[in-house]
């Protein structure tokens, strides 16, 4: 950090060769305290920043690698303040003047505080980057903290101006590292928050969810949170007290002993979180009123509620004691704040929703838990009390088209942990097809939560929607637990390289127009990409269409094996799937683990048994990092490599490193390699402190290319003779791999009046394996 220019009323400082603050006080005072959005700007080790700086009018004019700034010492105008990015991005688009508006199309949103009754696309707020090269985070409103508290804060003074101007290039992730660094890191979420999550308002009663938990388990379907929404506590209260909508209480109609129903989650491997509205405070009908109302000095015979109050550490502290540690302390392992009452409070410019997020996380924190809070979007910097909670979304397909485009522009801003009401909150109407593609959506999301508004016609129990999608369902929420050992890696990932779950693909590939084009397509950690379906199949043919563009390499279908090549440029690819099927692709030299099917069940208990999946064609690393879930500054990790060398052909396991008593003492293994012709190798009961290697030698795999194409004109529903003259044409040309014929029989194929979806399968097939 260096300050290169301060006058009565101006400073300017240098936080890094990409970052750049500019203050204009109008009573010359400056803020060097931390904010609600900026917690430090020190940098921690990093070396001083290189740069010129020289007068310029009356103020100064800076160089750095990564930008050219001048100011002129005045009050900031367009002319007397303004940057030129350097290096990356040299067009003369990639100057930003203070108070013009930058190019809208070329800005790459961030994210939004809610989804509640947003019916497809929403309006977002911006992101740290952009396509022209520089970006604004403005805090000139933001809060001014003068104590560790979150009710010591102060406003700032009229006509302030706080601004740092991101000017890195196409470099996006240097850019969220340097937010990072400014705003503070991004936590590590407890291992269960990866699982899947059951919710749903409805007045379940004790009876009732123990008896939801064992159909669960008779059709083996795991979860791993147990979201008890509002009517939990007292809802039908006496209207001299208000609504029921904010409750603290236990409803003993619903829940007799709510000491033994939560011991009975827990023993079922299944944490907890209870829905709070705290808008009404605590009234004189809750258990915890008389020890609250003493707190705050009112008089518990007088009835009189404690008012809800973001504003007093009197009433914060004393609503952690008696009312939220003491449920925490019964089984309660976080809360979920469902606030909407509003963004104001007595201290101008507080969201009480700021203080609830942060309030909640560190109090959690100093129980001796890893903390997380699962609540609304409070604006920048809000990655450090995740979960998001994105609210109540509207059942429809444009929702869910909306969805996995919002969740990566999140990384923008850093924001990585969103977890969305998976199958919809409300409205619309069944469709069962959108049901399921809603699940495999949230498969691949960062939290897989189902949800339900109060409907007896809207609950997510997948035998609610017919026999093919109660098996496909099934099989989402299996596959979720069985990536837990990639998601306990990411997870770490995400909290030491501040890189989100789900990153755009324009992360990686700045510089490729594709990229920026498929919205809908992302990473999903380190080596996975995906561009779930979210589009209704073909009527007549069965299937629904993906449009992504695959960066250059070679790339594995997740599900059906199938192998795509991409060349130098990348590839774009329209995709044809079932319902059954979705689009996760992963690159040649993918090593990914997985829990062994058979031992799926609830909860995110550290395996004993692991499937390796291991994708031919180039070397690979996957270093499984998995702990004991405890807090973060005292933790126990233990890594256990997982290496590819394609040359010898061999994957070498472990041995597992660090805290290894965390882990079982022995493991099976079972390898199963993708694109070479081996057979899956079970290695059992191997000590995990050993290493042990697989030989993997084999001839690369051919695409069944006619037997696809057989499958896609089987399942079609149009006129037998169409099937029969395509599969004549694709029988004399096509033979059982890829080959030079697959254009000559494109262009036949081309030629026959062919539905669209039905032309589209086969030429994806045809030309699957060629670059």
């Amino acid at each position: 950090m260096r300050i290169v220019h301060e006058s009565d009323r101006a400073r300017v400082t240098v936080l890094s060769p990409h970052l750049v603050r500019y203050e204009w006080s109008p009573t010359g005072t400056f803020t060097d305290a931390a904010t609600q959005v900026v917690v430090d700007r020190s940098f921690g080790d990093r070396p001083d920043v290189e740069l010129t700086a020289e007068p310029w009018r009356d103020g100064v004019h800076v160089v750095t690698d990564g930008f050219e700034l001048h100011y002129d010492g005045h009050e900031p105008t367009p002319s007397g303040l303004f940057l030129q990015v350097r290096g990356g991005v040299t067009t003369y688009h990639s100057t930003w003047r203070y108070g013009v508006p930058a190019r809208a199309h070329r800005l790459l949103d961030g994210t939004a505080r809610t989804l509640d009754n947003v019916d497809g696309r929403a309006p977002l707020e911006p992101g740290v980057v952009s396509r022209d090269g520089y970006a604004v985070l403005d805090d000139s409103a933001s809060l001014v903290r003068t104590g560790p508290g979150v009710t010591q804060v102060a406003p700032r003074e009229p006509g302030a101006v706080d601004l740092y101007v991101f000017a890195h290039g196409l470099d996006f992730r240097a850019a969220l590292r340097d937010l990072h660094g400014l705003t503070g890191p991004v936590p590590l979420v407890p291992r269960y928050v990866l699982g899947n999550w059951w919710s749903r308002y409805h007045p379940y009663s004790e009876e009732e969810y123990l008896a939801l938990l064992d159909r669960f388990a008779a059709d083996r379907l795991p979860f791993s949170v147990a979201v008890l929404d509002m009517d939990w506590h007292l809802t039908d209260v006496d209207p001299v007290h208000g609504s029921g909508w904010t409750g603290y209480t236990w409803d003993p109609a619903l829940f007799p002993d709510p000491q033994r129903f939560l011991d009975e989650l827990h023993s079922r491997g299944l944490r907890v979180t209870l829905n709070d509205h705290p808008a009404d405070g605590v009234r004189a009908f809750e258990t915890a009123y008389p020890a609250m109302a003493e707190a705050m000095g009112i008089d518990p015979a007088t009835g009189a509620a404690v008012a809800f109050d973001a504003t007093s550490e009197e009433f914060l502290s004393a609503f952690f004691e008696h009312v939220a540690h003491p449920l925490e302390r019964d089984g309660v392992d976080f809360w979920w704040i469902d606030w909407q009452q509003g963004r104001h409070t007595a201290v101008p410019g507080l969201d009480p929703l700021w203080v609830l997020n942060e309030r909640h996380f560190a109090e959690l924190a100093s129980t001796g838990r890893r903390p997380v809070v699962f609540s609304r979007y409070a604006g920048p910097g809000s990655h450090r009390t995740p979960v998001g909670f994105s609210g109540d979304t509207v059942i429809s397909w444009a929702s869910l088209r909306f969805q996995p485009e919002f969740t990566a522009s999140a990384a923008n801003i850093g924001y990585g942990w969103w977890s969305h009401d998976i199958g919809g909150h409300w409205d619309g109407r069944k469709d069962v097809e959108l049901a399921v593609r809603w699940v495999q959506l949230g498969v691949w999301s960062p939290v897989n939560r189902l949800h339900a508004t109060a409907s007896p016609f809207q609950g997510k129990e997948p035998w609610r929607f017919g026999t093919e999608a109660e098996q496909l369902m099934g099989d989402a929420l299996r596959l979720r637990h069985r990536l837990v050992p990639y998601l306990a890696t990411m997870n770490e990932r995400s909290a030491v390289e501040g890189i989100s779950l789900v990153e755009p693909v324009y992360h990686r590939h700045p510089q490729r127009d594709e990229a920026y084009e498929h919205r809908a397509t992302y990473f999903f950690g380190a080596d996975l990409l995906c561009a779930p379906v979210v589009e209704p199949r073909d009527a007549r043919v069965g299937l629904a269409r993906v449009d992504l563009w695959l960066p250059p390499g070679t790339w594995y279908d997740l599900q059906t094996g199938r192998r795509y090549r991409a060349g130098e440029h990348g590839r774009q690819v329209a995709a044809y799937r079932d319902l059954a099927h979705t689009v996760v692709l992963a690159p040649a030299g993918t090593v990914l683990p997985l829990v062994a099917e058979d031992e799926v069940a609830n909860g995110v208990e550290l395996p004993r048994s692991l499937e390796v999946r291991v994708f031919d064609g180039s070397d690979g690393e996957h270093v499984m990092v998995e702990d004991d879930d405890g807090p973060v500054g005292t933790r126990r990790v233990a890594r256990t490599p997982l290496r590819l060398d394609r040359a010898a052909g061999t994957l070498t396991i472990g041995p597992a490193e660090g805290d290894v008593d965390v882990l079982p003492g022995t493991r099976t293994w079972t390898v199963v390699p993708v694109g070479v012709a081996v057979e899956p190798v079970r290695l059992a009961d191997v000590p995990v402190g050993e290493p042990v290697v697989v030989q993997l030698h084999g001839e690369e795999t051919v695409p069944p290319v006619l037997d696809d194409c057989f499958t896609v004109l089987d399942a079609a529903e149009v006129e037998h003779r169409t099937k029969d003259e395509v599969w004549r044409v694709l029988s004399r040309g096509a033979g059982r791999g890829p080959g030079s014929t697959s254009a000559a029989l494109v262009g036949q194929l081309s030629t026959m009046r062919l539905d669209d979806a039905l032309l589209g399968a086969l030429v994806e097939v045809l030309t699957v394996d060629e670059a």
